[in-house]
């Protein structure tokens, strides 16, 4: 994956996710054919760039936390 990818891949997800349409992280692995470690990975590096993404159990979805 090149780093043109791999940041469109990252701006995807958080597009979903400001949604609250992402899903867990299977759904997203199947939606962008993907592994899941590879959505969860994704995920963290989002998190350490600073965007407050949270898992909504009620939604079972990511989400953007409301600040």
């Amino acid at each position: 994956m090149t780093k043109h990818e791999k940041a469109m891949l990252k701006s995807r997800i958080l597009h979903l996710c400001r949604l609250k349409a992402a899903g867990n992280p299977a759904d997203l692995a199947r939606r962008f054919e993907i592994s899941e470690r590879t959505v969860k990975r994704h995920i963290k590096e989002l998190r350490q760039e600073g965007y407050p993404l949270i898992f909504d159990y009620y939604l079972m979805s990511y989400v953007l936390k409301n600040v």
